[in-house]
């Protein structure tokens, strides 16, 4: 037995396996959680956006919108109209 726990410890490249695997569950673990905790407020957000691009889309078609606008200008232009 003690023989086996001996050659078990000298075996370093088993142990090296098992950490980078570690490391790469934990990785994956907190990816997964940052993805499920912002999942919710980007999916509102881009809802949001896609709602109003919707309704600019709709306003531009129908020409129907509220502007209110002035305009001053003056100009003189050269031309005989030939």
């Amino acid at each position: 037995m003690f023989k086996f726990l001996r050659n078990l410890n000298k075996d370093k490249k088993g142990a090296t396996a098992i950490e980078y695997g570690l490391i790469a569950a934990l990785v994956a673990v907190a990816a997964i959680g940052a993805m499920t905790a912002l999942g919710g407020s980007l999916q509102n957000i881009f809802g949001e956006a896609s709602s109003q691009l919707n309704d600019a889309q709709t306003t531009a078609q129908t020409g129907a919108g509220a502007g209110a606008g002035a305009g001053a200008g003056g100009g003189a232009g050269g031309g005989d109209g030939s």
